[in-house]
């Protein structure tokens, strides 16, 4: 009897186990994916998006499963719709533009957080590639509609084969014998890691502009940041007052910027505001701008510097004939993170991070509206900087990487479209 009681409760151990376990089964199915790419990644789009998706996507990328979903991913809508289901009708859009820094990151998406407004426009984060991290941050957002797009041709994606690193590329100056490449106006051959700062940045603009449903209707100002930019809570509804002010105050200027053009300023506090050469910290411009500059894309794929920002200011804006002016206030909304930056590695003064701490003083100046409407405008004439006539730091020599450039300008206008060799 004792021997059957005993058979009895480890039959019954035995059902609750397989009970616990059939219910930890379901309850882990339940659970949404997180994972960065499944196979119906395409399955909500209707047949004409799906069309359009397939002409947008360059011949380089087609053998490759990963730049492909990546692509596809590019369509999603946004998320907290649910949230924020209307835009203000004067938004400016802001654009996020990230490589894989996630310390930076955190504390400029903690930065945007407190910015006055931010729930009342649309978020685009644009990484390069997909990293995972960085990825598990953005969908962290609460507080305004985020969309995030992502590089298809960042080289990390490409595992021996261009824009990637290949077998046969050339590696020293001189080439090898029968290697693959152009090198530079200094005979060194490309970098995929350093190249893709230009490809990135110049893929997103034609991106933003022009192959978003969210904004290739909108023509308005866009705003662009990067991961190592911090805000100041006035910063949206400032950039939004610059570009009110903009066609009225400064008819020449191109172009709304957050920040002056030398970074390690705070700006000059007087009663004014001010035109000066554009920055690349929090800059903003509408469609009529982006038209002039994708006008000049053989001029920007074809400089031989691996810098977008001073690829612009020595060859691009040159070109437009007449100086290319900038209106801000009298301080900054914006600061870069100083030397923690890409290149310059960790340490030193200036605004900063440390350990993941931010380091950057917000006064109370900094937290309401400080641009007013009844200023003049001083005109900053003949600043130091990167000028015409400068002929680029190399690093941008390759013919591949200057035909991907040029079908970057293309692969949202179709009729305009050349294939790549």
């Amino acid at each position: 009897m004792k021997k059957q009681r005993l058979k009895d409760t480890a039959f019954c151990r035995l059902g609750i186990l397989f009970a616990f376990t059939v219910s930890l089964v379901l309850v882990l199915l339940s659970v949404p994916r997180t994972a960065p790419f499944s196979d119906n990644d395409s399955a909500s789009l209707d047949r004409e998006s799906q069309s359009k998706l397939n002409l947008s996507l360059l011949s380089v990328a087609r053998g490759n499963q990963m730049s492909v979903k990546l692509h596809r991913r590019n369509s999603f809508p946004p998320r907290n719709l649910d949230l924020y289901p209307n835009l203000a009708k004067d938004r400016v859009v802001i654009v996020l533009y990230v490589h894989n820094r996630p310390q930076y990151l955190r504390v400029t998406v903690e930065s945007l957080s407190k910015v006055q407004g931010i729930s009342e426009t649309l978020l685009i984060v644009s990484q390069d590639g997909y990293y995972e991290e960085m990825n598990k941050i953005v969908e962290s957002i609460r507080f305004c509609q985020v969309k995030q797009i992502h590089s298809p041709y960042s080289p990390h994606v490409f595992k021996g084969s261009f824009p990637g690193t290949t077998a046969k590329d050339c590696k020293n100056k001189g080439g090898e014998k029968g290697c693959v490449g152009d090198p530079d106006q200094y005979g060194n051959h490309r970098s995929p890691k350093i190249v893709s700062l230009k490809h990135h940045w110049w893929w997103m603009m034609n991106t933003v502009w022009d192959g978003l449903e969210e904004t290739r209707g909108h023509d308005g100002h866009l705003l662009f940041i990067e991961e190592d930019h911090f805000l100041f809570p006035n910063a949206y509804r400032n950039i939004q007052t610059l570009a009110r002010l903009k066609g009225v105050k400064c008819p020449e200027c191109f172009a709304a910027n957050l920040a002056p053009s030398d970074v390690k300023s705070r700006g000059e506090g007087f009663d004014s505001l001010v035109a000066e050469r554009m920055g690349n910290v929090g800059y903003s411009f509408n469609r009529s701008v982006w038209e002039s500059i994708h006008g000049k894309a053989r001029e920007f794929c074809y400089f031989d510097d691996y810098n977008w920002d001073i690829t612009m200011w020595a060859t691009v804006f040159p070109s437009f004939g007449s100086p290319v002016y900038t209106l801000r206030g009298p301080r900054t909304s914006a600061v870069h993170f100083g030397k923690c930056g890409l290149h310059q590695g960790t340490g030193g003064d200036g605004d900063c991070i440390d350990n993941g701490m931010v380091n950057i003083e917000v006064k109370e100046t900094d937290r309401g509206v400080n641009v007013k409407e009844e200023w003049g405008v001083r005109v900053f004439e003949h600043q130091p900087g990167y000028k015409a006539g400068f002929k680029g730091w190399g690093g941008w020599g390759d013919g591949r990487d200057r035909r991907l450039c040029l079908d970057f300008a293309t692969m949202y206008r179709f009729t305009s479209r050349d294939a790549s060799p």
